[in-house]
C-alpha cells in the first residue's frame, strides 16, 4: 500500500510539473517562433487555418517533459539513450519547422535517432503470436529484433507527425494514447514508465489551451515527431517487454489511429502510382471535414475512436481477449449510433454522395467514351496531374 502511494505521489507530480512548465512556456515559444520565422503560411488547401500561425509549440512540449524527466524519472543506461534519440528528434524538427528540409535527410537522422536506443537494449525481443492456435505462443525475433525496433520507431514518429492535420488533433490523440500506457504501467506496477508517461500526458495537456481549435500555436514536425518518438520508444521499453506477452495486440490498439492512417494513405498512394511519402487530401480528418463536419467535430470524433481503443487495450491487459473483443464491439455500436444521433444530416450527405459516386462509376464502365482523333489523326495524349502540378511550380 505504501509502495502504491508513493508511485501515484511520483506519476502525480510528474503529471503536474510538466502541465505547469509546458503552459509557461508556450508564450516563450510562440514569440520566438515569430522572431526565428517558423510560421505556417497556408499555401494549399489541405491546411485548414487561413491565416499564419506559428508552429514551434512542440518545443514548449519537449520542455515541460524535460524538466519532469530530470525531476522524477530514474535514468538508466537505456532511458538515457531514449533521451539523447529524443533531443536528435527534436533539434531536427526545429531546424525544419524554420527551414524546410528533405524528406529523405529528415528519414536518415531518424532511423539514427532510432538507433541509439535500439543499441542500448530498447528492443523487441519478444512478440506473442497472433495464433492463438499455434502450439508456439511466441515469436522470437533473434537477428531481426534491431531492424524491427527500429522500423517501428521510425513508422511511430512519422505516423503521429502525419495525423498533424487539425487544430488539436495530433496532441489529443497523443494524449490519450500515453494516458493508456500509464494506466496499463499502473496496474502493473511499472514505476518508469508510468513516470516517464504522465510526464508526456503532462506536457501535451499544458500545451493544449494553445493547440485547440482555434489554434494560436502549432506543435509543428518537433511537437509531433517527439511525441511519435517517446510514445514509440516507451511502448517497446514496456508494452513490447512485459505486456506483448499478454497479447500481441496492445500496443496497436493503442497506437491504432496513427497506425491504420499511415498505412491507409500509403497503400491509397501506391495504389494510384503516386509516392508513398507524397503529400495529399485525403487523410481521416481531411475525409471528415469532407463529410461536413466543422473542426472541433471532426477532432472528437478521432478522439473517440482514439479512446475506444485504447480502453479495449487496457480491457485486454486485464481480462483478457474475449471481453476485450466484446467490449470492442460493444464501443463501436454505441460510437455508430452516437455518431448517426448527433451528425445525421453529414452522414445522410456522406452516403448520397457514396451512392451518387457508385451509381457515376456504373454509367461509365458500361459505356466508356473513346477518345476522338487529333487533328494529326494520332490519339490525344494527357500527362498525369502530378506532372501538370510541377511545371507549374
Amino acid at each position: 500500500m505504501l509502495l502504491n502511494t508513493h508511485l501515484f505521489a511520483g506519476v502525480f507530480l510528474a503529471l503536474l510539473v510538466a502541465l505547469v512548465v509546458s503552459f509557461l512556456a508556450s508564450p516563450i515559444v510562440k514569440a520566438f517562433a515569430y522572431k526565428v520565422g517558423a510560421v505556417d503560411v497556408p499555401k494549399d488547401n489541405r491546411r485548414m487555418h487561413h491565416v499564419p500561425i506559428p508552429r514551434l509549440g512542440g518545443l514548449a512540449i519537449f520542455l515541460g517533459f524535460i524538466v519532469s524527466i530530470l525531476l522524477f524519472a530514474e535514468m538508466t543506461d537505456q532511458f538515457r539513450s531514449i533521451l539523447l534519440g529524443a533531443v536528435i528528434i527534436v533539434v531536427l524538427g526545429v531546424v525544419d519547422d524554420i527551414t524546410p528540409l528533405p524528406a529523405r535527410f529528415k528519414f536518415l537522422i531518424q532511423i539514427a535517432a532510432a538507433l541509439i536506443p535500439a543499441l542500448n537494449g530498447v528492443v523487441i525481443h519478444v512478440l506473442s503470436n497472433p495464433n492463438l492456435l499455434s502450439e508456439n505462443p511466441y515469436w522470437d525475433m533473434g537477428v531481426l529484433s534491431i531492424p524491427i525496433t527500429v522500423l517501428w520507431i521510425v513508422a511511430i514518429t512519422n505516423a503521429v507527425n502525419l495525423i498533424d492535420g487539425l487544430d488539436g488533433l495530433a496532441i489529443g490523440v497523443s494524449a490519450i494514447s500515453a494516458t493508456t500506457v500509464l494506466v496499463i504501467s499502473l496496474l502493473v506496477s511499472e514505476v518508469q514508465v508510468a513516470v516517464v508517461m504522465a510526464a508526456l500526458v503532462g506536457a501535451c495537456v499544458g500545451f493544449m489551451p494553445y493547440n485547440l481549435n482555434p489554434a494560436k500555436m502549432f506543435m509543428g514536425d518537433t511537437g509531433a515527431t517527439f511525441l511519435g518518438y517517446i510514445l514509440a520508444c516507451m511502448s517497446v521499453e514496456g508494452l513490447f517487454k512485459s505486456w506483448a506477452i499478454i497479447s500481441f495486440a496492445v500496443p496497436f490498439l493503442i497506437l491504432g489511429l496513427p497506425i491504420f492512417d499511415t498505412a491507409f494513405a500509403f497503400i491509397r498512394r501506391i495504389a494510384h502510382g503516386q509516392s508513398p511519402m507524397q503529400a495529399d487530401r485525403s487523410h481521416i480528418h481531411h475525409r471528415l471535414i469532407d463529410m461536413g463536419l466543422n473542426q472541433k467535430q471532426a477532432v472528437a470524433t478521432l478522439y473517440v475512436i482514439s479512446a475506444i481503443l485504447g480502453l479495449s487495450a487496457v480491457v485486454l491487459t486485464t481480462s483478457g481477449e474475449l471481453r476485450a473483443m466484446i467490449f470492442f464491439v460493444s464501443l463501436c455500436v454505441v460510437a455508430v449510433v452516437a455518431a448517426r444521433a448527433v451528425f445525421p444530416k453529414e452522414v445522410r450527405e456522406e452516403l448520397h454522395e457514396e451512392m451518387e459516386e457508385l451509381k457515376e462509376h456504373g454509367h461509365h464502365t458500361e459505356a466508356p467514351e473513346q477518345d476522338e482523333p487529333s487533328a494529326s489523326g494520332k490519339p490525344e495524349t494527357h500527362e498525369p496531374e502530378g506532372w501538370e502540378k510541377e511545371e507549374d511550380q
